[in-house]
């Protein structure tokens, strides 16, 4: 078994690369179950999320292939199979994303429950009923949905859910509507920048989806979508990990191809608690004050507070100079990093929903446990201005969703190596 072997205080300077957005690319590999011919993808990111849906793909008759500079070509070849396994399936969440293609191209689609990180409870009523709205039948049989549709039609659809809109529950209905007969109107939609990647992916396909970005999307249903080439967006999610990399180690990184317009929300945070961040040319350039203030945030759907990145910013905050308080209004039990963190020297107290942060003088090396992908990342943070020497067990939960990240904080001179147990 791999872990990472970090030994802190080293202060990170340099540049790093982001890559293609995971919870982008994952939707618009499933959407081409609906495309007929080939579909060329660039800046797909090397991930073991990526690897296992191109799996579960080629499992459902689509060729896809990923070369070593990012580019993926992927091509249906055989339409008989709709049923998205068990050993597959439990293994990765965004496998349910095959569901609305499915049921959309070939009229029927069986898929297991998903599984995932253990963050807490996340059901897909809210893609069943959107996809009922459409038209669909459905059915939980030993532990698969199974829908079927011999046509959908546009209607109007509302996916709001008890803590706000749901993405994959949106980009399930989206990829599912752009085959329907009609108008359908989605009401209280995703507004995350990876729903508008998959829009302009589908609209380059030759469907008709507008109001993407809004909590309204519109989509005009039509006969066939076509093959076509597209970059993935970059990822947001790994850009803020990296901002708060260099501002918790006191750094001066510039995080190359990063959207600032995608992360307004971190931004705000992280310059009240003193980090300084400008617009570069190729992304976003990010240094710190040698005093952290405290602050107060609550994660909400975008462009809210990133759930994505609580964690991460729990850790910097560690280190501030009095108390701060976070509170998770998207997946209320996302909390399993806390205890970790304590080992490390911080002082977090779980209240329900929110963690109260007292700021602690220094974080020292532990022996970790990773418990899900997010957790991870502010473990790595944790260890590279911790002092001494800090060992994160699991890391396969890290590799899902960070591309060589060893390799990419070693570039900026992070004291950090893959290891094997």
């Amino acid at each position: 078994m791999e872990f990472l072997e970090i030994v802190g205080g080293a202060r990170l300077k340099g540049t790093i690369d982001i890559s293609g957005a995971k919870n982008a690319a994952l939707p618009i590999m499933a959407a081409s179950i609906l495309v007929d011919g080939e579909t060329t993808l660039h800046n797909v990111p090397d991930l073991a999320d990526v690897r296992q849906m191109q799996l579960l793909l080629t499992r459902l008759g689509v060729k896809a292939e990923r070369d070593d500079e990012g580019v993926m070509r992927l091509c249906v070849k055989d339409e008989m199979n709709v049923c998205a396994e068990y050993n597959l399936v439990n293994k990765m969440r965004a496998s349910v994303c095959v569901m609305g293609p499915l049921l959309a191209k070939r009229k029927r689609a069986q898929v297991s429950m998903p599984g995932g990180c253990a963050i807490g409870d996340r059901p897909i009523d809210l893609h069943v009923r959107g996809l009922e709205g459409l038209g669909a039948d459905h059915d939980l049989v030993n532990g698969d949905v199974i829908l079927r549709a011999k046509k959908l039609t546009g209607t109007d659809i509302f996916l709001g859910g008890p803590f706000g809109s749901s993405v994959t529950a949106t980009a399930n209905v989206m990829m599912a509507a752009t085959l329907a007969t009609g108008r359908t109107v989605i009401d209280s939609a995703a507004c995350e920048p990876e729903i508008v990647d998959l829009a302009a992916f589908l609209n380059a396909c030759g469907a008709r989806i507008s109001g993407q970005g809004t909590p309204q999307i519109v989509i005009e249903g039509v006969e066939s979508l076509t093959g076509t080439e597209h970059s993935i967006v970059a990822d947001r999610i790994e850009a803020g990990t990296y901002m708060i990399a260099a501002a918790i180690t006191n750094g001066d990184v510039e995080v190359r191809n990063a959207r600032i317009d995608h992360l307004q929300a971190v931004v705000d945070r992280l310059r009240r608690v003193g980090v300084i961040i400008e617009r570069a040319e190729q992304g976003i350039s990010v240094s710190s004050s040698r005093r952290l203030e405290p602050v107060q945030a609550t994660t909400q759907p975008y462009p809210g507070f990133p759930t994505d990145l609580q964690a991460q910013l729990m850790v910097l905050l560690c280190l501030a100079d009095g108390n701060s308080m976070i509170t998770e209004k998207v997946f209320p039990d996302r909390f399993l990093h806390v205890g970790e963190l304590n080992r490390m020297g911080a002082m977090l107290r779980k209240e329900g929903p929110t963690v109260i942060i007292e700021g602690v003088k220094r974080l020292v090396g532990a022996q970790v446990m990773a418990s899900d992908l997010r957790a991870s990342a502010a473990l790595v943070l944790g260890g590279l201005v911790a002092k001494g020497t800090t060992r994160i067990h699991r890391v396969y939960h890290i590799d899902r969703g960070y591309e060589q990240i060893e390799k990419k904080l070693a570039g900026v001179g992070a004291n950090i190596r893959r290891l094997q147990e």
